[in-house]
């Protein structure tokens, strides 16, 4: 992973990466269901999801949103700000779910880079726009617009 200046990041923007392709399980949808408590028959009971428009089980939309870190981790050579010692969540804007990713689909993340911004001393706002795709779908799971801070 190379590390970049904040005047280097800042030029970045408009730029874009994708990561590798994840494979999401129903083991994974399961365990989700399991730490939030959102069983619905449509991400749990395949029987009964077998009968719906989905055809099977779907995962959860918040779940497909939570892959956003793993999917950024999965970027090769994705730039990091030097000397950062921590990045947290700030916000999300524009968040769509788009189309269901069905068990066993294969997503990735596709990622822009809208703004880059000092907010304060060693402190900068990154605005990215985030869209998770699936492998053989014209629409995307979701697009979204995550507001993340970064500090030096």
């Amino acid at each position: 992973m190379a590390t970049v200046t904040a005047e280097e990041m800042k030029a970045r923007v408009g730029e874009e990466s994708v990561s590798d392709w994840l494979t999401v399980s129903q083991e994974m949808i399961d365990a989700f269901a399991d730490a939030t408590g959102d069983r619905q028959f449509i991400h749990v009971d395949p029987a009964a999801a077998a009968a719906t428009p989905f055809g099977g089980t779907v995962a959860h939309g918040f779940l497909t949103l939570s892959l956003m870190p793993r999917l950024q981790a999965m970027v090769p050579d994705a730039p990091r700000l030097a000397g950062a010692s921590m990045g947290v969540n700030y916000g999300g804007d524009r968040v769509r779910f788009v189309t269901p990713v069905r068990s066993g689909a294969r997503v990735r993340g596709r990622f822009r880079l809208v703004d880059f911004a000092e907010k304060a001393p060693g402190q900068y706002r990154q605005t990215t726009g985030f869209t998770v795709e699936i492998e053989g779908q014209d629409k995307p799971a979701l697009v979204a617009e995550w507001i993340g801070l970064v500090f030096t």
